[in-house]
Protein backbone atom coordinates (compact mmCIF):
# COMPACT_ATOMS: atom_id res chain seq x y z
CA UNK A 1 0.00 0.00 0.00
CA UNK A 2 1.31 3.83 -0.93
CA UNK A 3 0.51 6.21 1.64
CA UNK A 4 1.56 9.75 2.28
CA UNK A 5 3.36 9.94 -1.21
CA UNK A 6 4.12 12.91 -3.09
CA UNK A 7 2.87 14.06 -6.40
CA UNK A 8 5.89 16.14 -6.55
CA UNK A 9 8.82 15.73 -9.15
CA UNK A 10 11.59 13.65 -7.06
CA UNK A 11 14.86 15.84 -6.68
CA UNK A 12 17.04 13.64 -8.43
CA UNK A 13 14.73 13.86 -11.82
CA UNK A 14 14.56 17.21 -11.94
CA UNK A 15 18.34 17.45 -11.35
CA UNK A 16 18.36 14.57 -14.62
CA UNK A 17 16.71 16.68 -16.43
CA UNK A 18 18.27 20.06 -15.91
CA UNK A 19 21.60 18.10 -16.71
CA UNK A 20 19.81 16.41 -20.13
CA UNK A 21 18.76 19.60 -21.35
CA UNK A 22 22.23 21.35 -21.17
CA UNK A 23 23.41 18.68 -22.42
CA UNK A 24 21.69 18.97 -25.23
CA UNK A 25 21.90 22.48 -25.68
CA UNK A 26 25.61 22.52 -25.56
CA UNK A 27 25.99 19.71 -27.81
CA UNK A 28 23.24 21.36 -30.62
CA UNK A 29 25.78 24.83 -30.51
CA UNK A 30 28.82 22.79 -31.10
CA UNK A 31 27.47 21.39 -33.98
CA UNK A 32 25.66 24.71 -35.64
CA UNK A 33 28.49 27.04 -34.55
CA UNK A 34 31.70 24.98 -35.18
CA UNK A 35 34.19 27.92 -35.71
CA UNK A 36 32.96 29.40 -32.46
CA UNK A 37 36.71 29.82 -31.63
CA UNK A 38 37.37 32.05 -34.89
CA UNK A 39 33.99 34.32 -34.31
CA UNK A 40 34.86 34.68 -30.93
CA UNK A 41 38.22 36.64 -31.94
CA UNK A 42 36.88 38.30 -34.86
CA UNK A 43 35.82 41.78 -33.25
CA UNK A 44 33.92 42.54 -36.68
CA UNK A 45 30.65 40.54 -36.89
CA UNK A 46 28.49 42.18 -39.08
CA UNK A 47 24.33 42.98 -38.45
CA UNK A 48 23.40 39.94 -40.57
CA UNK A 49 25.96 37.20 -38.48
CA UNK A 50 24.61 38.55 -35.13
CA UNK A 51 21.15 38.23 -36.20
CA UNK A 52 21.62 34.56 -37.62
CA UNK A 53 23.48 33.65 -33.94
CA UNK A 54 19.99 34.66 -32.46
CA UNK A 55 18.20 33.19 -34.98
CA UNK A 56 19.79 29.97 -34.25
CA UNK A 57 19.93 30.47 -30.06
CA UNK A 58 16.17 30.53 -30.29
CA UNK A 59 15.56 27.31 -32.27
CA UNK A 60 18.19 25.72 -29.41
CA UNK A 61 15.83 26.93 -27.07
CA UNK A 62 13.02 25.82 -28.67
CA UNK A 63 14.74 22.32 -29.12
CA UNK A 64 15.64 22.08 -25.20
CA UNK A 65 11.99 23.44 -24.31
CA UNK A 66 10.57 20.39 -26.79
CA UNK A 67 12.80 18.04 -24.93
CA UNK A 68 12.23 18.91 -21.74
CA UNK A 69 8.10 18.39 -22.36
CA UNK A 70 8.44 15.20 -24.14
CA UNK A 71 10.76 13.99 -20.55
CA UNK A 72 8.03 15.53 -18.93
CA UNK A 73 5.36 13.72 -20.32
CA UNK A 74 7.16 10.46 -20.16
CA UNK A 75 7.59 10.54 -16.37
CA UNK A 76 4.11 11.47 -15.96
CA UNK A 77 3.10 8.37 -18.08
CA UNK A 78 5.29 6.50 -15.81
CA UNK A 79 3.97 7.69 -12.34
CA UNK A 80 6.44 10.43 -11.68
CA UNK A 81 4.87 13.61 -12.23
CA UNK A 82 1.54 15.23 -10.92
CA UNK A 83 -1.39 14.88 -13.60
CA UNK A 84 -3.12 18.31 -12.30
CA UNK A 85 -1.75 21.75 -11.49
CA UNK A 86 -0.42 22.19 -8.02
CA UNK A 87 -3.32 25.04 -7.00
CA UNK A 88 -5.91 21.87 -7.27
CA UNK A 89 -3.98 19.21 -5.43
CA UNK A 90 -5.87 19.10 -2.19
CA UNK A 91 -9.51 21.51 -3.48
CA UNK A 92 -12.41 19.47 -4.56
CA UNK A 93 -13.41 20.79 -7.76
CA UNK A 94 -17.21 20.79 -9.71
CA UNK A 95 -16.59 22.13 -12.58
CA UNK A 96 -13.79 24.36 -14.11
CA UNK A 97 -14.36 28.58 -13.96
CA UNK A 98 -13.55 29.16 -17.81
CA UNK A 99 -15.29 31.84 -20.06
CA UNK A 100 -18.12 31.28 -21.30
CA UNK A 101 -16.59 31.24 -24.87
CA UNK A 102 -14.58 27.93 -24.11
CA UNK A 103 -16.72 25.90 -24.85
CA UNK A 104 -15.16 22.48 -22.90
CA UNK A 105 -16.88 19.54 -21.51
CA UNK A 106 -15.43 16.75 -19.81
CA UNK A 107 -16.97 13.48 -19.75
CA UNK A 108 -16.37 11.10 -16.87
CA UNK A 109 -17.21 7.95 -16.16
CA UNK A 110 -17.49 5.66 -12.92
CA UNK A 111 -17.55 2.18 -10.85
CA UNK A 112 -15.04 0.37 -13.99
CA UNK A 113 -14.09 -1.09 -15.66
CA UNK A 114 -16.70 -3.54 -16.38
CA UNK A 115 -16.49 -6.30 -19.16
CA UNK A 116 -19.68 -5.53 -21.43
CA UNK A 117 -20.46 -1.81 -20.60
CA UNK A 118 -16.62 -0.41 -20.37
CA UNK A 119 -15.83 -2.31 -23.54
CA UNK A 120 -18.93 -0.41 -25.07
CA UNK A 121 -18.26 3.12 -24.26
CA UNK A 122 -14.17 2.88 -25.03
CA UNK A 123 -15.50 1.52 -28.35
CA UNK A 124 -18.24 4.70 -29.20
CA UNK A 125 -15.19 7.42 -27.63
CA UNK A 126 -12.67 5.45 -29.95
CA UNK A 127 -15.02 6.20 -33.49
CA UNK A 128 -15.79 9.47 -32.55
CA UNK A 129 -12.34 10.39 -31.10
CA UNK A 130 -13.19 11.51 -28.14
CA UNK A 131 -11.01 11.34 -24.97
CA UNK A 132 -12.75 10.40 -21.58
CA UNK A 133 -11.84 10.26 -17.47
CA UNK A 134 -12.60 7.16 -15.79
CA UNK A 135 -12.78 6.65 -12.41
CA UNK A 136 -12.16 2.80 -11.75
CA UNK A 137 -12.46 0.91 -8.33
CA UNK A 138 -9.85 -0.97 -7.20
CA UNK A 139 -11.15 -4.30 -7.27
CA UNK A 140 -12.18 -4.31 -10.81
CA UNK A 141 -8.96 -3.44 -12.17
CA UNK A 142 -7.28 -6.28 -9.93
CA UNK A 143 -10.17 -8.45 -11.90
CA UNK A 144 -9.66 -6.94 -15.21
CA UNK A 145 -6.46 -5.42 -16.21
CA UNK A 146 -6.41 -5.69 -19.66
CA UNK A 147 -9.37 -3.77 -20.09
CA UNK A 148 -7.92 -0.81 -17.60
CA UNK A 149 -5.00 -1.38 -20.15
CA UNK A 150 -7.03 -0.22 -22.74
CA UNK A 151 -8.57 2.70 -21.18
CA UNK A 152 -4.85 4.16 -20.63
CA UNK A 153 -3.42 2.84 -24.35
CA UNK A 154 -6.33 4.79 -26.13
CA UNK A 155 -5.61 8.10 -24.39
CA UNK A 156 -7.70 8.46 -21.66
CA UNK A 157 -7.41 9.66 -18.26
CA UNK A 158 -7.85 6.84 -15.68
CA UNK A 159 -8.56 8.30 -11.73
CA UNK A 160 -9.10 6.71 -8.22
CA UNK A 161 -12.71 5.89 -7.00
CA UNK A 162 -11.46 3.82 -3.80
CA UNK A 163 -11.14 -0.07 -3.82
CA UNK A 164 -14.67 -1.16 -2.80
CA UNK A 165 -16.90 1.49 -3.66
CA UNK A 166 -18.13 1.53 0.28
CA UNK A 167 -20.39 4.01 1.13
CA UNK A 168 -20.46 3.87 5.08
CA UNK A 169 -17.88 5.38 7.48
CA UNK A 170 -14.52 4.44 7.30
CA UNK A 171 -12.00 4.30 10.31
CA UNK A 172 -8.20 6.59 8.93
CA UNK A 173 -6.79 3.05 8.14
CA UNK A 174 -9.29 1.59 6.37
CA UNK A 175 -9.81 4.81 4.38
CA UNK A 176 -6.12 5.18 3.55
CA UNK A 177 -6.67 1.06 2.53
CA UNK A 178 -9.55 2.27 0.31
CA UNK A 179 -7.85 4.78 -1.47
CA UNK A 180 -3.64 4.10 -2.01
CA UNK A 181 -4.20 0.81 -2.59
CA UNK A 182 -6.48 1.56 -5.59
CA UNK A 183 -3.96 4.12 -6.58
CA UNK A 184 -1.54 1.31 -6.21
CA UNK A 185 -3.00 -1.05 -8.64
CA UNK A 186 -3.29 1.56 -11.45
CA UNK A 187 -0.07 2.28 -11.23
CA UNK A 188 0.93 -1.57 -11.52
CA UNK A 189 -1.42 -2.08 -14.37
CA UNK A 190 -1.20 1.04 -16.40
CA UNK A 191 2.15 2.52 -15.53
CA UNK A 192 0.17 5.68 -14.62
CA UNK A 193 0.29 7.39 -10.82
CA UNK A 194 -3.22 9.29 -10.68
CA UNK A 195 -3.76 12.30 -8.37
CA UNK A 196 -7.76 12.39 -9.50
CA UNK A 197 -10.31 11.21 -6.99
CA UNK A 198 -13.65 11.08 -7.18
CA UNK A 199 -15.81 9.30 -3.56
CA UNK A 200 -18.66 7.13 -4.35
CA UNK A 201 -21.74 9.07 -4.60
CA UNK A 202 -20.00 11.92 -3.97
CA UNK A 203 -19.86 11.56 0.04
CA UNK A 204 -17.34 13.67 1.50
CA UNK A 205 -17.65 12.73 5.03
CA UNK A 206 -17.17 8.68 5.23
CA UNK A 207 -12.97 9.35 5.38
CA UNK A 208 -11.96 8.71 2.07
CA UNK A 209 -12.26 12.39 1.05
CA UNK A 210 -10.42 13.73 3.55
CA UNK A 211 -7.68 10.94 3.53
CA UNK A 212 -7.44 12.34 -0.38
CA UNK A 213 -7.48 15.71 0.05
CA UNK A 214 -4.44 14.92 3.29
CA UNK A 215 -2.33 13.23 0.70
CA UNK A 216 -2.76 16.57 -2.42
CA UNK A 217 -5.44 13.98 -4.76
CA UNK A 218 -7.39 16.84 -6.38
CA UNK A 219 -10.93 15.62 -5.37
CA UNK A 220 -13.36 15.67 -8.45
CA UNK A 221 -16.88 15.82 -8.28
CA UNK A 222 -19.16 17.17 -10.55
CA UNK A 223 -21.55 19.70 -12.53
CA UNK A 224 -23.85 17.68 -14.63
CA UNK A 225 -25.56 14.45 -13.17
CA UNK A 226 -26.99 11.93 -15.76
CA UNK A 227 -28.52 10.22 -12.95
CA UNK A 228 -27.39 6.83 -15.44
CA UNK A 229 -27.56 4.86 -12.36
CA UNK A 230 -31.47 4.71 -11.93
CA UNK A 231 -31.45 3.84 -15.32
CA UNK A 232 -33.75 6.57 -16.70
CA UNK A 233 -34.82 6.27 -20.25
CA UNK A 234 -32.35 7.03 -23.08
CA UNK A 235 -34.23 10.95 -23.67
CA UNK A 236 -34.82 11.33 -20.04
CA UNK A 237 -30.48 10.59 -19.55
CA UNK A 238 -29.50 13.29 -22.25
CA UNK A 239 -31.80 15.79 -20.92
CA UNK A 240 -30.27 15.16 -17.19
CA UNK A 241 -26.85 15.66 -18.52
CA UNK A 242 -27.88 18.97 -20.78
CA UNK A 243 -29.92 20.35 -18.29
CA UNK A 244 -26.91 21.92 -16.25
CA UNK A 245 -24.40 21.70 -19.01
CA UNK A 246 -21.96 24.68 -19.41
CA UNK A 247 -18.70 25.45 -20.68
CA UNK A 248 -15.72 24.37 -17.52
CA UNK A 249 -18.68 21.69 -16.88
CA UNK A 250 -18.13 17.94 -15.82
CA UNK A 251 -20.50 15.37 -16.88
CA UNK A 252 -21.33 11.92 -14.90
CA UNK A 253 -21.83 9.07 -16.21
CA UNK A 254 -21.24 4.70 -15.34
CA UNK A 255 -19.65 2.72 -17.77
CA UNK A 256 -19.40 -0.15 -14.69
CA UNK A 257 -21.31 -1.09 -11.19
CA UNK A 258 -24.78 -2.43 -12.91
CA UNK A 259 -26.65 -3.00 -16.18
CA UNK A 260 -25.05 0.20 -18.44
CA UNK A 261 -27.47 0.00 -21.71
CA UNK A 262 -29.03 3.02 -21.41
CA UNK A 263 -25.63 5.17 -20.96
CA UNK A 264 -24.27 3.26 -23.91
CA UNK A 265 -27.43 3.72 -26.18
CA UNK A 266 -27.44 7.72 -25.17
CA UNK A 267 -23.70 8.54 -25.57
CA UNK A 268 -23.17 8.57 -29.23
CA UNK A 269 -26.36 11.31 -29.42
CA UNK A 270 -24.69 13.28 -25.98
CA UNK A 271 -21.60 13.64 -28.14
CA UNK A 272 -23.32 14.17 -31.50
CA UNK A 273 -25.51 16.63 -29.40
CA UNK A 274 -22.30 18.97 -27.99
CA UNK A 275 -20.95 19.14 -31.06
CA UNK A 276 -23.51 20.88 -32.93
CA UNK A 277 -23.57 22.81 -29.71
CA UNK A 278 -19.73 23.88 -30.12
CA UNK A 279 -18.32 21.98 -27.63
CA UNK A 280 -15.07 20.49 -27.61
CA UNK A 281 -14.22 16.94 -25.12
CA UNK A 282 -11.15 17.42 -22.95
CA UNK A 283 -9.99 15.63 -20.32
CA UNK A 284 -10.04 16.20 -16.46
CA UNK A 285 -6.49 16.96 -16.18
CA UNK A 286 -6.69 19.31 -19.31
CA UNK A 287 -9.38 20.78 -17.94
CA UNK A 288 -7.50 21.63 -14.79
CA UNK A 289 -4.91 22.85 -17.02
CA UNK A 290 -7.07 25.16 -19.15
CA UNK A 291 -8.62 26.93 -15.86
CA UNK A 292 -4.74 26.98 -14.44
CA UNK A 293 -4.21 29.14 -17.71
CA UNK A 294 -6.74 31.30 -17.55
CA UNK A 295 -6.26 32.02 -13.96
CA UNK A 296 -2.97 32.89 -14.16
CA UNK A 297 -3.98 35.03 -17.28
CA UNK A 298 -6.62 36.97 -15.10
CA UNK A 299 -3.86 37.91 -12.43
CA UNK A 300 -1.83 38.92 -14.63
CA UNK A 301 -4.34 41.34 -15.79
CA UNK A 302 -4.52 42.87 -12.11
Amino acid sequence: MEQNKSFFWPQGILIALVCLTGTVGIGLMLLVKPNASEAQSSQNLSVNEMSANVGTQERIEEFKTMMLNSWQQEAQAKGVAPDVPLRFQGATIKEAKLPPEEKVIALTFDDGPWPKSTTQVLDILKKNKVKGTFFVVGQNVKIYPDLTKRVVAEGHTIANHTWHHWYHHMNPQVAAYEVANTTDIIYKTTGVKTSLFRPPGGHMTNGVAGYARNNKYAIIMWSSDSVDYSRPSVPKLINNIFRAAKPGGIVLMHDGGGDRSHTVKALPEIISKFRKQGYKFVTIPELLELQDKNQALVANKK
